[in-house]
C-alpha cells in the first residue's frame, strides 16, 4: 500500500491525463470522475514498485483506459438509455409507440411479461425462459398467442 505522500504526489502528477482519458473516453463528468477515483484506489492498493516514473504513468494510462472500456461495456450501461437520447425522441415516435404498448400491458400477466421482454428489452426466448422459469418452448408459445391477442386488439395481419 502506497504511503499518503506517494499518493498525493501522484494525484498532483497524473489528474489531468487522467480526468483527459476518461472524457475523452467517456465524454461525461459524473463517469470521468467515478473512474478517476477508481484509478487513484487502485494505485493506493498497488503492492509493487515502479522501475521509474515512466513506468508508473504508463501504469496508471493503462488503468485508466482498462477502466473507461470496462464502464463502457458494463451492463448497466448496455441497458440504460441516457437522458440526451429521451429527450431527442420525436413525440409523434411517442404516440405511435404508446397505443402498441398500452396493449402490451393490457395483456393477461403471462403473455405481457414474455411478449414485454421478447420485443422491448430484446431478450431472446432462451433467456426469458430463464428469467420467468417456464420452458423455451412455452415461451415460444405464449409469444405466439400474445401477438395474435395483440393483432386482434391493434388490427392487422402483418404484426411481427
Amino acid at each position: 500500500m502506497k504511503s499518503e505522500q506517494e499518493v498525493n504526489r501522484a494525484i498532483e502528477k497524473y489528474a489531468d491525463t487522467v480526468y483527459r482519458i476518461c472524457l475523452l473516453h467517456l465524454k461525461n463528468h459524473a463517469d470521468a470522475e467515478d473512474i478517476f477515483q477508481n484509478v487513484f484506489l487502485k494505485y493506493v492498493t498497488y503492492s509493487k514498485d515502479f522501475e521509474s516514473e515512466e513506468h508508473e504513468k504508463a501504469w496508471i494510462i493503462r488503468v485508466t483506459v482498462n477502466a473507461c472500456k470496462d464502464l463502457k461495456k458494463s451492463f448497466f450501461r448496455s441497458r440504460v438509455v441516457s437522458i440526451e437520447e429521451i429527450k431527442n425522441f420525436q413525440a409523434s415516435q411517442q404516440e405511435n409507440y404508446s397505443e402498441v404498448l398500452e396493449a402490451v400491458l393490457s395483456l393477461p400477466e403471462k403473455y405481457k411479461n414474455p411478449i414485454y421482454l421478447y420485443y422491448y428489452e430484446q431478450y431472446s426466448a432462451v433467456e426469458i425462459g430463464k428469467i420467468l422459469g417456464k420452458n423455451v418452448n412455452t415461451i415460444y408459445t405464449l409469444l405466439s398467442r400474445g401477438k395474435n391477442i395483440l393483432k386482434d386488439k391493434l388490427g392487422g395481419d402483418d404484426f411481427e
